[in-house]
């Protein structure tokens, strides 16, 4: 098989796995009738979005920090350290998150490219 070519089973793969995305993304949509969800599940769902935000930040900002101990010429963990201020000050607010977004942005863009900061 050459470098450039696609076997049956990627591609068998790749249909299937988009099959299954749109119909469990979907399914909510195909029912006639409203799916209750229980109390406690749209309790959990609220912590979603910043859980999966921390779980993707963390490892990139903690991995860094443990390697060479400390080095306040991070932008990351000031970045990160004016977003979870941000969450901590804000926290309960429909717009939290897009402001811990844009907190932690508005920090590490100017520290990065403004000062070349690692």
């Amino acid at each position: 098989m050459s470098a450039g070519a696609t076997d049956g089973w990627t591609l068998l793969a790749l249909a299937g796995l988009t099959a299954l995305t749109v119909i469990t993304r979907c399914l909510f949509f195909i029912s006639a009738r409203p799916l209750p969800m229980p109390r406690w599940l749209e309790r959990g769902l609220q912590y979603a979005p910043i859980a999966a935000l921390a779980a993707v930040v963390a490892p990139d900002v903690l991995a860094l920090q443990m390697q060479d101990f400390f080095q306040w010429r991070d932008a990351r963990l000031w970045a990160a350290l004016a977003a979870a201020l941000f969450y901590r000050r804000f926290q309960g607010r429909p717009w939290t998150l897009p402001g811990v977004i844009g907190a932690g942005m508005a920090v590490y863009l100017p520290l990065r490219l403004g000062l070349g900061w690692a």
